[in-house]
């Protein structure tokens, strides 16, 4: 049995809740043409993403610890593909279309530069005069003019359900700036409300497992928040002193305790509201997918020791520095004296009357990795170092 696109839309119809966003109703492409004949357009967009050079660079960028701390610790490109794991599960188990999730996931950090928040941070301050910079918008940037692969458009000409899950990601250190043809009046959809969630699940639970791991937290210390004692509670761990295994096995319980109140509040507001259709669940005052009244009071109770104790820590605060001297110290030297740009960024600036350089600069740094970055520093300001 082959099951061909249309298939696969019509059995969407058949299994999805109503309030899901479904292949078959998509907004479409700027760039239109004919669709695949074994893939729907969110699968297909899920697997231009996984092509992407973009996406490949989020190996080498920083989520808490830069490459070179340690092979174990995760990387964006992991966070990612962890942040996509949580979220198919969570709109299986809704009726969301889980493609569309999938696709939204693996998207959501593509615009990150290197370094993690401290290099949005600079790169922001650096660009204050020249329009900012975001993550968001720059993977909008990076999915819609920066990336070329193709003959005839720039980008990946990606639906636009999946864009406006870029435009419309939030989580507490993600800030949604709705750019035109996006609604500022209706909230994300479904799915990418979903992403948005899975988003901060995976870097609470996996930070706080590199956190450990790398021994800037100390088990005994976290005695105390509700969260971690339940989750020691529930796999039958009493003392402080424990094996990786063990670690391993509080951190899964409370990716499940998260996942699992997050399902049923969601489900509780679903049926509270009665949405027919994606656009009344667009239409709410309110997101519909967000964890209970407890557990999102246990979340946050970690989220804020995670802050104090991990974001905050004097290795972490050293290298994120270290990044802002790093990026401020390129993005002038490029800016001062724009020869040193690579050729293909110099043309840009000419062939592209609306570029400025400073965006130019910005695009260019965005796009590097941590180790690309580091390796560029070297070039233009070590003596030794060959150009």
């Amino acid at each position: 049995m082959l099951l061909t696109r249309e298939a696969i839309e019509k059995r969407e119809r058949k299994i999805l809740a109503s309030y899901a966003l479904k292949s078959g109703d998509s907004r479409g492409r700027v760039y239109p043409g004919d669709e695949a004949t074994f893939r729907t357009a969110f699968q297909r967009d899920r697997d231009r993403i996984l092509h992407n050079t973009a996406f490949r660079r989020l190996e080498y960028k920083t989520q808490v610890f830069v490459n070179h701390e340690g092979d174990d610790f995760r990387t964006r490109l992991t966070h990612t593909l962890e942040v996509t794991q949580i979220g198919r599960t969570i709109a299986r188990t809704l009726g969301a279309n889980e493609d569309l999730v999938e696709a939204i996931c693996l998207v959501h950090d593509i615009g990150h530069p290197p370094f993690g928040h401290s290099g949005e941070y600079v790169l922001d301050r650096l660009m204050k005069d020249h329009g900012g910079f975001e993550h968001n918008q720059q993977a909008l940037r990076v999915v819609t003019l920066l990336e070329r692969r193709y003959p005839d458009y720039p980008g990946l000409n990606l639906t636009y359900e999946v864009r406006e899950g870029i435009v419309k990601h939030e989580t507490e250190y993600d800030h949604s700036h709705i750019v035109d043809d996006y609604d500022p009046n209706t909230r994300a959809s479904l799915e990418a409300q979903i992403a948005n969630v899975a988003d901060e699940i995976a870097y609470t639970a996996h930070d706080l497992d590199d956190g450990l791991a790398a021994g800037l937290l100390v088990p005994e210390q976290l005695n105390g928040l509700a969260l971690w004692d339940r989750g020691k509670e529930l796999v039958d761990i009493t003392g402080d002193s424990f094996s990786a295994i063990d670690r391993h096995k509080i951190i899964r319980r409370l990716i499940s305790l998260l996942v699992t109140d997050l399902c049923e509040a969601t489900h509780e507001r679903i049926e509270k509201h009665s949405p027919k259709s994606p656009e009344d669940i667009q239409k709410l005052d309110e997101n519909v997918v967000t964890s209970s009244d407890e557990m999102a009071a246990m979340a946050r109770e970690l989220k804020d020791y995670l802050y104090k104790n991990m974001y905050n820590h004097y290795r972490v605060v050293r290298m994120a520095k270290k990044a802002e001297r790093y990026i401020t110290e390129m993005f002038e030297a490029f800016i001062s004296t724009p020869e040193q740009l690579p050729t293909a960024v110099q043309n840009r600036v000419s062939t592209e009357g609306t570029l400025s350089l400073e965006r130019a600069v910005c695009d260019y740094i965005a796009g590097m990795t941590d180790r690309f970055a580091l390796e560029e520093y070297q070039k233009l300001f070590e003596p030794f170092a060959k150009p």
